[in-house]
């Protein structure tokens, strides 16, 4: 092997590690490539170092080492190879094997950009974004973003189609957005699909239509992109562009709960709290619910919250209840502050307080909900918790009635 390796070229032994690191005319086999690597690495041939970097890196063929990535993608670079620059930008982005640090990434990412790497120009488009290690610039990402897009590169394109369609650092142009996405889409970007979908469902920039946002949400969510497959679960759920199919339906709903979306998690919840489309099961809308509460998901709290108010699936617990009605309540959701003010004014799990009923139905009330608006009238007719005034009375069961809630009307 050292006898051939000394009569081929440099060119010649990063081929053959390229031939073996994608099995090609070979059997693969990342420890031979390696060798092979090594071999043109050694003798200070660029390419074959910043290949090496990259086995170091993933560990493939050898034990993963950011520190020995480093010193590869480092030799690399200072030669000038845009895609060594580019990684070492990435490992000081990311602080891998080395202290995060922005500036550093900025620097690697810059000498990389001005070289035409596609990839390190949108990375600089991101700093922009984010406010990384430079100060937010929202058209300077645009830029970036755009120089990016004359490589063809499919991030840059769905990036760009997100400026356009959110108006940062460019007038919004959702004509525009669709155009960027549509060319990411094409390379197989999922996100850039997904989005693709998003302006079909809305018809943004272009003619509604279901059935191609089905098309779009599906190819996305085959590739394994969770809010697509949540998305995709919504049009079969509802019946958007495809046969209403509650089966399906909660085949992706699941497929991205299980990657850990929590609004599928929620709508799992949901779907079994309420039996749609399934046997009606309240500990696995248990199960969903506190999945995404956990994470936050306001609704998922509400909807938890309600399970340990009735004891629906878990054993009834006025305090757990309590709980995550707050939790929820204090991130705005607004079924919540209802809740919580019914958990005041009963005192189930709290000290009894028409003070404080009165202060949830009224935030609840003011983001428009008419059960607390409803609530909230009669607190000022009752005269509990609030001095009795019949005209506050009126006005928020008007309110409630202007939405058609039949109580208030009755009131």
């Amino acid at each position: 092997n050292e006898e051939s390796e000394e009569e081929l070229s440099v060119e010649d032994l990063n081929t053959i590690g390229d031939m073996y690191y994608f099995g090609d005319g070979v059997e693969q086999d990342y420890e031979e490539a390696v060798e092979w690597y090594k071999a043109a690495a050694r003798q200070d041939y660029d390419l074959a170092q910043y290949n090496l970097g990259h086995m170091y890196r993933n560990g493939y063929g050898v034990a993963q080492d950011y520190t020995k990535a480093i010193q590869w993608y480092k030799k690399a670079a200072e030669q000038g190879n845009s895609e060594a620059q580019n990684s070492l930008g990435d490992m000081y982005y990311f602080g891998d094997g080395v202290e995060q640090d922005y500036e550093e990434a900025i620097q690697w990412y810059r000498k990389a950009a001005e070289q035409g790497n596609g990839k390190a120009q949108n990375s600089l488009g991101d700093m922009y974004y984010w406010g990384r290690g430079v100060e937010q610039d929202y058209e300077k990402a645009v830029q970036w973003y755009k120089i990016a897009t004359e490589q063809e590169y499919d991030w840059a394109q769905y990036n760009l189609g997100h400026m356009y369609r959110n108006g940062y650092g460019v007038a919004q142009d959702y004509i525009k957005a669709v155009k960027w996405y549509r060319k990411a889409a094409e390379q197989g970007n999922s996100e850039a699909q997904n989005s693709l979908g998003d302006m079909y469902y809305s018809g943004q920039g272009i003619e509604q239509n279901y059935e191609e946002a089905v098309r779009w949400y599906k190819k996305a969510a085959e590739q394994g992109y969770n809010w697509a497959q949540y998305n995709l679960g919504y049009m079969y759920r509802n019946g958007y562009g495809v046969a209403q199919d509650y089966t399906k339906a909660i085949k992706w709903y699941k497929e991205a709960a299980e990657q850990g979306n929590d609004s599928a998690q929620n709508v799992l919840g949901i779907i079994y709290y309420s039996g749609e489309g399934v046997i009606q099961d309240y500990e696995e809308a248990v199960k969903w619910y506190k999945k995404a509460a956990e994470q936050g998901n306001s609704s998922a709290q509400n909807g938890l919250g309600i399970m340990y108010e009735d004891g629906y699936g878990v054993t009834q617990n006025y305090r757990e209840a309590v709980k995550w009605y707050r939790t929820a309540a204090e991130q705005g959701n607004d079924w919540a502050q209802y809740n919580l003010g019914n958990m005041y004014y009963s005192g189930k799990g709290v000290t009894k307080s028409y003070t404080e009923a009165v202060k949830w139905f009224r935030v609840a009330a003011e983001q428009g909900n008419s059960n607390a608006q409803n609530s909230l009238g009669n607190m000022y007719y009752s005269g509990k918790g609030v001095i009795q005034n019949y005209e506050e009375a009126v006005q928020w069961y008007r309110k409630a009635a202007g939405q058609g809630y039949d109580w208030a009307q009755y009131n």
